[in-house]
């Protein structure tokens, strides 16, 4: 548990970071504790674009990161829109710091987690550098995955949909804007195998620089 002091005890998410000295600060009693900062990258976009399928596909192959889907840690009381779903985010970025101890990088791919909900948490500072990438998609591609989804997914439901086209419009427009600067993969442009490698070859690069 990072957040909690090993020299006075105290718990304080938010210590002091030096990046580029590997440490970070208990702002209780000024104990100096090293850190090895990693970079986070956060996959988004609307439901059917196809992030739990690249998830799967690479988790594994692409060795250098560990990939997790955001719904594993997802509970109702996290449902929060009036605060960004902020007590999410911030648990997801605290998993993230403490697996990045091993030595090897978070990739979270998960909806919602776009600059707007992420980047003013607390644990945002724990990062050697935050990126973004946005999954989309051709608008009436997105509705026909939608609605060949299981009946029991309720993703064919014309409000659901209709939520979802108004989501992906959304990162195509904005997700470049007001300082988001989200990557865009358009994953209707390629096959399968395609995007895999599109993703693949962002995250290198995220990793790389």
């Amino acid at each position: 548990m990072l957040n909690v002091c090993i020299e006075c005890g105290m718990y304080r998410a938010d210590k002091e970071v030096d990046v580029e000295n590997g440490t970070i600060t208990c702002p209780e009693c000024d104990h100096v504790h090293p850190f090895n900062f990693m970079p986070l990258m956060i996959v988004s976009g609307p439901s059917a674009a196809g992030k739990s399928t690249v998830c799967h596909a690479l988790t594994g192959v692409f060795k250098e990161a560990v990939l997790l889907d955001g719904d594993l840690l997802w509970r109702s009381e996290f449902n929060s829109p009036e605060n960004s779903y902020r007590e999410f985010y911030e648990t997801w970025l605290r998993m993230a710091k403490n697996i990045g101890q091993s030595g090897r990088p978070v990739v979270l791919f998960n909806a919602g987690a776009i600059p707007d909900n992420v980047i003013e948490c607390v644990e945002a500072r724990y990062f050697s550098g935050l990126h973004f990438l946005a999954l989309v998609c051709k608008g009436e591609e997105l509705a026909r995955r939608l609605k060949a989804r299981p009946e029991w997914r309720g993703s064919g439901q014309d409000p659901f949909v209709t939520e979802q086209l108004r989501f992906n419009q959304w990162l195509i427009d904005n997700g470049q804007t007001d300082g988001r600067n989200m990557a865009l993969i358009d994953s209707s442009a390629d096959d399968l195998a395609g995007t895999l490698q599109k993703v693949s070859d962002w995250m290198q690069a995220c990793i790389s620089q």
